[in-house]
């Protein structure tokens, strides 16, 4: 079949019209990639496809929400039909609500759950489905540290989080057992500067906002390029706050209850109302594009020197890169607090 793609490497992003599938988008459209983009937000995903064409890349977008498994399989069917076939498939789609989890209703956490994990189950099946026949291809998890760390006011996002890395654990021993050339890897990331605190649905009684540090949308872009280009890792850990999350709670779970239950509400909100509109059930970004970076452009970092360490694979200095690491998230909470 003819694509029309210039033999290029094909890349389908999930929640592609923002934050971090947006800036993904942009930097597989930087590296050459033909990109698919999968959103439900119509100004959104119009204006990634914009900013693939002025790269020079081909790209699609397609309005998907990929909580439907019939949707996200028509939609892999028009991509391969106008880019040719999918090489990458990053699962990155993002809903949440953020609220004690006695007030939260039923639908609300099903929406999160099926957003943020059957999302991931939907988009992990259809990718094998289109990559087991030629025996090859990346598929990427983006997750969090929340996926080792559960904080207040979040349990369906974490659970569905959570739930993604035993997933993805058992898809890939089944791959082992077919003896497949098929990857699947996960990159878990920190506190992402992204717009999703201009529109996540709240029942804090105020504004919320990403737990510091936080990093700006390109340093996860990058990691998860990465991490589909060297696939045989099984997971990359994003941030020097990240290692800390994972070995706090590894070593420390009780200690970090008790941070946790002190900080997590102060951490986590802002002296703002809450917005209008949210995104749980209808994209906000159909009528406005929200770009990829959210309110804290001020704070956010945009590079993160572990990461440089982590591509370079020097493990001394990753090892004391992370024991400084929970130290520092703790003293970031701090000083939000003051």
């Amino acid at each position: 079949m003819e694509t029309g793609n210039g033999g290029r490497r094909v890349a389908v992003v999930s929640g592609a019209s923002a934050g971090v599938g947006r800036a993904t988008a942009r930097e597989f459209a930087r590296r050459g990639y033909a990109v698919a983009l999968l959103a439900r937000g119509a100004k959104g995903l119009a204006a990634a496809e914009r900013e693939a064409h002025e790269a020079g890349v081909p790209s699609l977008a397609v309005r998907t929400d990929v909580a439907d498994a019939a949707a996200v399989r028509e939609a892999a069917a028009r991509i391969e039909a106008a880019l040719g076939p999918v090489d990458v498939w990053v699962n990155a789609a993002f809903a949440s609500v953020i609220a004690p989890f006695g007030e939260v209703e039923p639908e609300e956490y099903h929406r999160v759950t099926d957003v943020c994990y059957h999302g991931y189950v939907h988009g992990t099946r259809t990718a094998l489905e289109l990559m087991a026949p030629r025996n090859r291809g990346v598929v990427v998890q983006v997750g969090s540290a929340l996926a080792y760390r559960g904080i207040p006011f979040q349990a369906a996002y974490c659970g569905a989080k959570h739930a993604v890395r035993g997933f993805t654990d058992s898809v890939r021993a089944e791959l082992v057992h077919a003896r497949s050339r098929i990857r699947v890897t996960e990159v878990h990331l920190p506190a992402v500067n992204t717009p999703q605190f201009s529109w996540v649905r709240s029942r804090m009684g105020a504004r919320t906002r990403p737990v510091p540090p936080v990093y700006q949308p390109e340093v996860a872009a990058r990691a998860i390029v990465w991490a589909a280009e060297h696939p045989r890792r099984r997971r990359y850990w994003v941030g020097a706050s990240t290692v800390g999350t994972v070995l706090a709670q590894r070593l420390a779970p009780r200690a970090l209850d008790l941070q946790l239950g002190l900080s997590g509400r102060d951490s986590q909100v802002r002296d703002e109302p809450a917005p209008e509109r949210d995104n749980l059930f209808e994209p906000v970004d159909d009528v406005q594009d929200f770009g990829a970076h959210g309110e804290f452009d001020d704070e956010a970092w945009g590079v993160s020197p572990l990461d440089e360490l982590n591509r370079r694979r020097r493990p001394a200095a990753l090892a004391g890169a992370a024991a400084l690491a929970a130290g520092a998230a703790v003293y970031a909470s701090r000083r939000l607090r003051r």
